[in-house]
């Protein structure tokens, strides 16, 4: 049971990202990903590349927000540029529109609570990898420990196991997607313990539970054994990253443990104890210094008593519902939170999930690589060639550490982006292609120098019978007035005689070269020249 004295929650914004790596169409395939998706899933013409009736004030601000460079990554260029041939924004977004509601349980016994579907979104890259799921849910009138909940385990991919009842842990018990008409469209098997269990033993991959699963088709998880060109492999942990908006009676009467579960989205507290911290004291000791952006958290201003909460996995919003521009969508707290914050939260996470993609591309090259088969060494080189032709492309496209000057919206990116550690992880990942690339830089050098060394030791062996047949333009053999048969069979004879020389020659050119070595060392004896000499035939030598 809800407490009626608790603050309740008036209006909630709930926002999944779910980065997803996608995997390379088949072969026979020239079609880019988003070329394959089913017609329930149509291209947005958002704002910006549509009618310009539809540029509103909220979008203007939306736009100035950001710095120039990032301004043409997340809209392209203009109407009459594009017309011209120039290039339109990378990001393409596409949205399905048949999924209206969400049915959610929260544990088993409790009432169905029935949430909107705001939005459903499939977001792609030029030439990066990657697809981003979002999903946008709104409900209104709430207890606060239900939202929490909510928030706690509605983005979950997969349960994280389950209790000796078979409940599973730390997600809903119950989900359905519903049409506009009530129809439920697809519902979670989170419950089917089994065939999650049966999937891992034989897939070593996580199973997707049917209602994400559904809301992703045509897309199909990589090791679920569903036909399907339009293939992805999760690349970062199974909680959707989350941002959420949430406008209260009075947000002063929550507690420090009501920021500390919001802020670190963790579950409801069980019975009377909301005043109890989810976690130690000592772990929590300096949440405001890390995870706060107070700058609003005060009795003035437009929205007074607005509170930011940021921990890199989630951002969270809390204000008052009874102040106007908190709850205004069109140039209040709601529309930034809709279109700045959301903006910038996918920015920090896209550069995640790119850097997280690059790093498992390395891995997989390196995993298949036989240096016995010389088509497996072929397939190595073209894949760390390709990472690191997209890596260059996703600097100098996708990666910058200011997106914004104004304050509020770069002290936001700067926090996701140090407790997401993108800054570490993009060093690391640098470091390891430029590994990878000074290895084949220093292969290829190495197989010039031994083709160098090989062509020199034939030179120098077919130099001493070029010499000798040449000398003073002497022909041993008189034959340039015998019969053309005659002539044409001795050129033949020759010919085959020195192409098996020169071939013999470079099969031992190795051991020639050694031997070579050798000759030419004055501090090695005749009797020590002659052994490297017999060397060259010598079984087993080293190659």
């Amino acid at each position: 049971m809800s407490n009626p004295d608790r603050p309740q929650v008036r209006h909630l914004r709930q926002v999944l990202l779910w980065p997803l790596r996608l995997m390379p169409l088949p072969a026979d395939t020239s079609a880019r990903p988003w070329e394959l998706l089913t017609p329930n899933w149509r291209e947005e013409v958002d704002e910006y590349t549509g009618d310009a009736e539809d540029f509103h004030e909220r979008h203007y601000n939306e736009f100035v927000t950001f710095l120039p460079y990032v301004q043409r990554f997340l809209y392209g260029d203009s109407r009459a540029q594009r017309n011209a041939g120039a290039a339109g924004s990378p990001m393409r977004l596409f949205r399905r529109r048949d999924v209206a509601q969400v049915r959610v349980v929260s544990k088993p016994g409790d009432a169905p609570l029935l949430l909107d579907i705001v939005h459903v979104d499939l977001i792609f890259f030029l030439n990066i990898d990657l697809v981003l799921l979002n999903v946008e849910i709104s409900a209104d009138d709430l207890p606060l420990a239900q939202a929490q909940d909510l928030l706690y385990r509605f983005g979950r991919a997969y349960p994280a196991g389950w209790d000796a009842r078979g409940q599973a842990l730390h997600c809903m018990a119950s989900v359905e997607f519903l049409d506009a008409t009530g129809r439920v469209l697809a519902a979670s098997d989170a419950q089917d313990r089994d065939s999650f269990l049966a999937h891992v033993a034989e897939h070593r991959a996580p199973r997707i539970v049917a209602h994400w699963a559904f809301m992703l088709e045509p897309l199909v998880s990589d090791h679920s054994g569903r036909p399907g060109a339009l293939r992805f492999r999760q690349i970062e942990y199974y909680r959707m990253p989350t941002m959420a908006y949430l406008a209260l009676d009075d947000p002063r009467a929550l507690t420090r443990s009501d920021f500390v579960r919001l802020g670190l989205l963790s579950a409801a507290p069980e019975g009377d104890n909301d005043a109890m911290l989810p976690f130690a004291e000592p772990q929590l000791a300096d949440f405001e210094a890390r995870h706060c952006y107070d700058r609003f958290w005060s009795d003035a201003g437009a929205a007074p008593n607005t509170r930011y909460l940021c921990s890199g996995h989630s951002l969270v919003v809390v204000g008052d519902a009874r102040a106007a521009f908190y709850n205004c969508a069109e140039r209040g707290v709601l529309a930034q939170f809709r279109h700045q914050h959301f903006l910038l939260f996918l920015i920090a996470h896209f550069q995640k999930a790119a850097l997280l993609m690059f790093s498992d591309r390395l891995a997989e090259a390196l995993k298949h690589l036989d240096i016995a088969d010389p088509d497996s060494i072929r397939r190595f080189k073209r894949a760390i060639r390709e990472a690191f032709a997209g890596f260059l492309g996703f600097t100098h496209r996708y990666w910058f550490h200011e997106v914004s000057e104004q304050a509020q919206a770069r002290a936001l990116f700067r926090m996701s982006t140090a407790h997401l550690g993108t800054d570490a992880l993009y060093a690391e990942v640098k470091e390891r292609i430029a590994d990878m690339s000074g290895y084949l830089e220093a292969d290829s050098l190495r197989r010039q120098a031994n083709t160098v060394v090989r062509l020199t030791v034939v030179t120098i062996f077919g130099l001493m019978g070029t010499v000798t047949t040449g000398f003073l333009g002497m022909n041993l053999l008189a034959e340039a007035d015998a019969p053309m048969v005659q002539r044409l069979t001795l050129f033949g004879a020759v010919f085959v005689a020195t192409a098996a020389l020169t071939v013999y020659t470079m099969a031992k050119s190795k051991r020639l070269s050694d031997f070579l070595d050798a000759l030419s060392d004055e501090r090695l004896s005749a009797w020590k020249k002659a052994r490297a000499f017999l060397g060259v035939w010598r079984r087993g030598a080293d190659e």
